[in-house]
């Protein structure tokens, strides 16, 4: 998985090019241990399959784009301090609060005081958009003065050449840095440094190709010390950054609605396919009601044929058999599960073992012949012989419990 940052150039560099848009943004893509796999630069709509192959993309925004203010904060929670920015930082700005996103740095020890960074909503929704269009997983803004490195004690700063001269990018604490844009003087850029750092000492960071130029100008200013610019630092320095500008402007909604719409073919066959199973179901279950339904007519019909004087008829096969087993017993002729004939063939059953005074209760209930036999009385040999017996007499014995013997009709167990 990579992260591509793109260091984009301040707007007055786009406001001094032809068509209104920088000519090229500085990139890096980067894997998940910090090497830099490609680095280069081009206009930032070139980039799509560098923007649409990354895990997520950091937009490294130019100091001067980005302002830094240290406000008073009120002991709220998280949700109500958020929206209670645009009145915290109302009195700083020219304009109104709702045309910029407001983003919180993280509360810093022994300090009621936080940091807000703002950028013009408008412009940032722009790039954000862009990124989003051309395949961005996850988008998210940073200040370009957080993402130098912070010498203890000391302040960072950094020059590069742009359309609209020298952008100028100063980094004082950790969560304090401005940018400007400036002539393409060096030297008067090297005094300009100077004075904003103060007394601290500074670290000077440039192009590679222009660190001789710089070096023969350093005689004339004091403290400052020159280092090539390169992606490194500026990639360890940014994930130390918890400050997302992106993410106060909502853009993940825009890159979650893009990962949405690759799933939406498949969900929507997905939703058919549930569909017409459950079409299926239904339509299976409406054939087998009217398959029972016809059943159960026929079954009637027949009922009330046998016997045309029955009114109510709610079960007709066991009202069949009840009407069955009732003639028979008029004609003097016994049924197989009645307790006569189940209780002779147990007795009958029962004289073939050695010991025949083994039973202590009988019960029958529900044409089934319930016996409890006295304490060891009997084994699994006697229950046996006892089965053999019986299922010739087309009946079941089984052993519901520890001496319990179930007798009923229906074959062998």
């Amino acid at each position: 998985m990579t992260t591509l940052y793109i260091s984009y150039p301040a707007r007055a560099a786009a406001a001094a090019s032809d068509n209104g848009v920088p000519q090229s943004c500085h990139f890096a893509l980067v894997g998940d241990g910090g090497n830099v796999m490609q680095q280069g630069a081009g206009a930032l709509g070139n980039l799509g399959d560098l923007i649409a192959s990354a895990r997520r993309v950091v937009l490294l925004l130019a100091a001067a784009d980005v302002t830094l203010l240290r406000v008073k904060a009120p002991p709220l929670s998280g949700s109500r301090l958020k929206a209670a920015l645009p009145g915290l930082v109302e009195e700083h700005l020219l304009g109104d609060p709702s045309e910029c996103v407001l983003a919180l740095a993280p509360a810093q020890p022994n300090s009621d005081e936080r940091v807000v960074a703002v950028v013009q909503r408008a412009w940032l929704e722009v790039l954000v958009q862009a990124l989003v269009a051309q395949g961005a997983n996850a988008v998210s803004a940073i200040p370009s003065q957080l993402c130098l490195p912070l010498a203890p004690g000391g302040a960072s700063a950094a020059l590069a050449a742009d359309d609209a001269g020298l952008e100028l990018t100063l980094r004082a604490a950790q969560y304090e840095g401005m940018g400007l844009t400036l002539p393409a003087e060096p030297e008067a850029a090297l005094h300009t440094v100077r004075a904003l750092a103060g007394e601290a000492p500074v670290t000077l960071y440039v192009p590679s190709a222009q660190r001789k130029q710089y070096e023969a100008l350093l005689a004339s200013v004091s403290g400052i010390t020159l280092e090539e610019d390169h992606w490194a630092h500026r990639i360890s320095a940014s994930r130390a950054v918890q400050l997302d500008l992106a993410a106060a402007l909502g853009a993940g909604s825009g890159a979650s609605a893009r990962k949405w719409q690759r799933w939406r073919w498949p969900i929507r066959l997905a939703v058919l396919a549930l569909a017409v199973n459950i079409i299926g179901l239904n339509v299976d279950w409406f054939r087998m009601k009217n398959e029972a339904e016809a059943v159960r007519n026929s079954m009637v019909q027949i009922f009330r044929g046998a016997y045309p004087n029955e009114t109510v008829i709610l079960d007709p096969a066991g009202q069949m058999r009840k009407n069955i087993a009732a003639a028979k017993t008029a004609r003097g002729a016994s049924s197989a599960d009645e307790f006569t004939a189940l209780s002779a063939a147990l007795g009958e059953a029962l004289a073939t073992l050695p010991r025949r005074d083994i039973i202590a209760t009988l019960e029958y209930r529900d044409r089934t012949l319930t016996v409890k036999l006295k304490p060891e009385t009997t084994d699994a040999n006697a229950r046996t012989q006892v089965q053999a017996v019986l299922a010739n007499r087309q009946l079941s014995l089984t052993e519901s419990a520890p001496g319990v013997w179930q007798v009923r009709a229906g074959g062998k167990s």
